[in-house]
């Protein structure tokens, strides 16, 4: 059964990422966590905050130099140039403490999500309950995974959020978002289905790597979108 839980208690956690110990039965596959700076870039779309100080920095010289103000310029750049710093910085600090929170889990019968900077939450997806799951890279091996879950399970875009598809309000989609090596993951995560749930997935005996451009594993289709 899909699980959201919240840890209010501050009481630590019996293993790491996870509310709880382990049942008897399951055992722990893979963990990881969302690299900071793929957040920042995907998540926070820090070149976009980038870029609108650019506009705004050429739009106030060109207006500055239509009227005369020339020797504006200069001012109007350093200006500009602090207040990129100061953005860009804050912009970064969210998403390296949002990513340092996060723990991704794949253990023998579900995945689990932990995120949450100030008061941890965590997310549980039984294998039972998926209905795909789909890999899309962004270069240098770094990516996201997207669930598709067969039910609804409760859950919300707004507490998923930011390991959730955007825009996909009315039926969210859990994500796995930033990771180093979303090829090796997807590997990892397609065994376990496979292992678990035969009837999910198809897993060849000795998969080759995938090229980065075209990144099609057994089990983890590409998403295009």
């Amino acid at each position: 059964m899909i699980g959201f839980h919240d840890e209010e208690d501050g009481g630590g956690e019996p293993v790491r990422g996870l509310p709880q110990a382990l049942p008897e039965g399951e055992r722990l596959i893979w963990q990881g966590r969302p690299d900071a700076l793929a957040f920042a870039v995907h998540v926070f779309h820090i070149r976009f905050v980038l870029a609108y100080f650019v506009i705004a920095a050429a739009w106030r010289m060109a207006h500055a130099a239509s009227i005369g103000e020339t020797a504006a310029l200069g001012g109007i750049a350093a200006n500009t140039v602090l207040s990129a710093v100061i953005g860009l910085g804050l912009v970064f600090l969210i998403a390296w403490a949002m990513a340092r929170a996060a723990i991704y889990t794949i253990t023998s019968k579900r995945i689990v999500l932990r995120y949450g900077v100030a008061l941890p939450k965590y997310v549980s997806l039984p294998f039972a309950q998926l209905a795909s799951a789909d890999m899309r890279t962004y270069g240098s091996g770094k990516g996201d995974i997207r669930l598709t879950l067969s039910t609804g399970g409760g859950l919300s875009y707004m507490k998923l959020w930011p390991f959730v598809r955007p825009l996909h309000i009315s039926r969210p989609q859990p994500m796995l978002r930033g990771l180093k090596d979303a090829a090796s993951v997807s590997v990892v995560l397609a065994r376990a289905i496979s292992a678990h749930a035969p009837d999910k997935v198809r897993v060849k005996a000795a998969p080759a790597p995938a090229p980065a451009a075209n990144p099609a594993l057994p089990g983890i289709t590409p998403s295009l979108t």
